[in-house]
């Protein structure tokens, strides 16, 4: 066993792959995979679990799936207002549903964007249709939005109605909302109050001010600055709206943790879907399974697509660095782009981090040639902590 090996369990070491996607290039099961092949190109006898996390953003689903749930489909209205396929996850009574499938980034056209008008409205009906199924234990995952409707879009799928001074509908997307007179969610799904909805996020961010939804994230989303302005003085009006109609507890979840997550959307979330937040990563790997997969493993390999500032604060590899450390096994991580210091990644819990750049400088190679550069990485990692 070469220096800085694992002290291993009854003589053999077990490895747990849990990591997340690699954002453009590798999906979180292919992580996995290319990781099991490298590992085992040099380590062949060594026993390798997979289980391919998310935090409650894009591939929420997808590990899901992985994981042994059911993946449904459903066609919703997607955030500019044309239909699109969205998937969910379904296992035994709980539902794992990602916004982004039905109001994400991905289903707007390259280069093309809706601040002031795209729509969560086939949130909503992917949330319908997993109440149709059965599902009453729901964990709802936000993020990758196109949308900073503050949920608007979601609840009216559901039942709600948001009305001008003329008392008719407004306009769908944010900037609609600055018409808001009336809201009224008497109309909403029965079935909500008896159904148990995690908001699954990794976002703290409030609705509007200066770290809220429509300025920390609407730039991504193609707001310019007077959009921005927009934006956050109509969430204001849909917030002050909704404490006319369920009383001051919304304008406390206005600042609520989750609040401020997919434009918005966690804000509808907690006040008319009565959902509870929780940190994205912390409740995947409790739906996931992750303390049984945890049970036996001498040696934890998990990462993401870039390893930084962010990781730290509620990503996939710090949530299963802060588990596997609880248990005293030693963590890994592979990664794109690292741009932590040893330091910040040994309190996080990961004694060692692979970047992809360690093999290869360019960026766009890595990106290309994700999957047989991370088999190497994994080649390194087995060398230096299997044999």
């Amino acid at each position: 066993m070469t220096d800085g090996a694992v002290e291993t369990v009854g003589g053999s070491a077990r490895v747990l792959i849990a990591a997340d996607k690699f954002k453009g290039s590798l999906t979180a099961v292919e992580v996995a995979q290319r990781v099991t092949a490298g590992l085992h190109s040099v380590a062949p006898g060594v026993p390798v679990e997979t289980l391919p996390v998310a935090d409650g953003g894009d591939g929420t689903v997808a590990a899901a799936v992985a994981a042994g749930f059911e993946r449904r489909e459903v066609r919703v209205t997607g955030p500019l207002g044309d239909t699109v396929t969205a998937a969910y996850a379904l296992r035994d009574g709980t539902a794992v549903v990602e916004m982004a499938e039905a109001s994400g980034l991905q289903h707007l056209p390259e280069g093309v964007f809706a601040p002031l008008t795209a729509t969560t409205y086939g949130s909503g009906e992917l949330l319908g249709a997993v109440l149709d199924a059965g599902a009453r234990s729901l964990v709802f995952g936000v993020g990758g939005s196109a949308t900073t409707d503050g949920g608007a879009g979601m609840l009216s799928a559901l039942g709600a109605r948001f009305l001008d001074a003329d008392g008719q509908p407004v306009a769908p997307g944010g900037g609609g909302l600055l018409e808001l007179a009336t809201a009224d969610l008497s109309g909403l799904d029965p079935r909500l109050a008896d159904a148990d909805i995690v908001l699954a996020s990794d976002v703290d961010n409030p609705l509007t001010g200066p770290k809220g939804a429509p300025a920390v994230y609407g730039p991504q989303k193609g707001a310019t600055p007077e959009d921005v302005a927009t934006l956050d003085a109509a969430l204001t009006r849909y917030a002050k709206a909704l404490e006319a109609a369920v009383g001051p507890r919304a304008a406390h979840l206005a600042y609520a943790p989750g609040a401020g997550a997919a434009g918005g959307i966690g804000y509808g979330a907690l006040v008319g879907l009565g959902a509870r937040f929780r940190p994205g990563i912390e409740v995947m790997l409790d739906v996931l399974g992750f303390t049984r997969a945890l049970a036996g493993a001498t040696l934890v390999i998990t990462g993401e697509g870039s390893l930084d500032e962010q990781t730290l604060h509620g990503k996939a590899p710090a949530g299963v660095a802060a588990a596997a450390r609880a248990r005293n096994i030693e963590v890994i991580a592979v990664c794109g782009r690292l741009s932590l210091p040893p330091e910040a990644l040994g309190r996080a819990g990961i004694r060692r981090a692979y970047p992809l750049s360690r093999l290869e400088p360019d960026p766009a190679v890595c990106i290309a040639e994700a999957g047989p550069l991370l088999e190497r990485l994994a080649a390194d990692i087995a060398r230096d902590f299997l044999i």
